[in-house]
């Protein structure tokens, strides 16, 4: 089971020190959360500054598996908006951050972004679902995977299950584009529990990925979901990819959480 730490857990340390820290743990890699690198402007990171960044994780032993938490930084971005400019600027964002990844050496992207896949108006959803399919389009350029991450209905109103994500994913039709499963938005929106979603879909190859979170937005370990039929599902399912350890409540400091979410999840598949 190769488990990635997403690195905002630990933001406030420089980058080696993240990686180097979530080796020392036990995690296989880091799931980068493009903000972290430049609150600004990360699609726009200089060739000399992506390839520094590779070369560090790679050196500490947690090399860059996954980038999520896309659309955060340039502020104001949407997949939704009927803005002809708004939505321009939106894609082309999107079509960098998929050269980052594969500049970082990372293999996936995650596309969250709750507040900027916001269905308000006719129209909206298939503009979202537009983009999706340009994602796809672009990720297979890049010989990396765009997952569509389905997120419960208190965080957005699109792609709200998982069920909806894989039937969109499955309309647009592109090998590159896939879902995922975030333990905490299943725990918080779906009817199955996350064990049982991933039973359903993971044999029909809509799963690329697997955010391991506690419905609280803890660490695993650290509320009241139960772990054990989550790492039994995938593994009875030949899950080959990687899951990532996102909270989003750090506590009580982010590297005690990191610390004590590997614990956790080394602990049952040691048992």
């Amino acid at each position: 089971m190769r488990i990635s730490l997403c690195n905002e857990v630990v933001a406030g340390l420089p980058f080696h020190e993240q990686a180097r820290l979530a080796a020392a743990l036990g995690y296989d890699g880091l799931e980068v959360a493009p903000f972290t690198l430049d609150a600004e402007a990360p699609h726009l990171l200089p060739a000399a500054r992506r390839a520094e960044l590779r070369r560090m994780a790679q050196e500490e032993g947690a090399p860059i598996t996954s980038l999520h938490w896309l659309l955060l930084a340039p502020a104001g971005l949407s997949i939704t908006s009927a803005d002809v400019t708004l939505r321009a600027r939106t894609l082309e964002v999107m079509q960098r951050l998929v050269g980052l990844a594969a500049d970082l050496g990372a293999t996936l992207l995650v596309h969250g972004s709750p507040k900027q896949r916001v269905v308000a108006a006719e129209g909206d959803a298939q503009r979202a679902e537009e983009a999706m399919a340009q994602a796809g389009g672009w990720a297979a350029q890049h010989s990396v995977t765009y997952c569509l991450e389905p997120l419960d209905a208190g965080q957005t109103n699109w792609a709200s299950s998982l069920a909806e994500a894989v039937e969109i994913v499955t309309r647009i039709g592109t090998p590159a584009l896939k879902t995922m499963l975030d333990v905490s938005a299943a725990g918080n929106g779906e009817q199955a529990s996350a064990a049982a979603l991933l039973r359903r879909f993971i044999p029909g190859g809509q799963i690329a990925h697997v955010h391991l979170n506690d419905r609280n937005r803890r660490g695993p370990g650290q509320g009241r979901d139960a772990f054990r039929p989550v790492l039994d599902a995938l593994q009875d399912c030949d899950y080959s990819g990687f899951c990532a350890v996102e909270p989003f409540d750090h506590h009580p400091d982010g590297a005690t959480s990191a610390a004590r979410a590997i614990g956790y999840l080394r602990g049952i598949l040691e048992t």
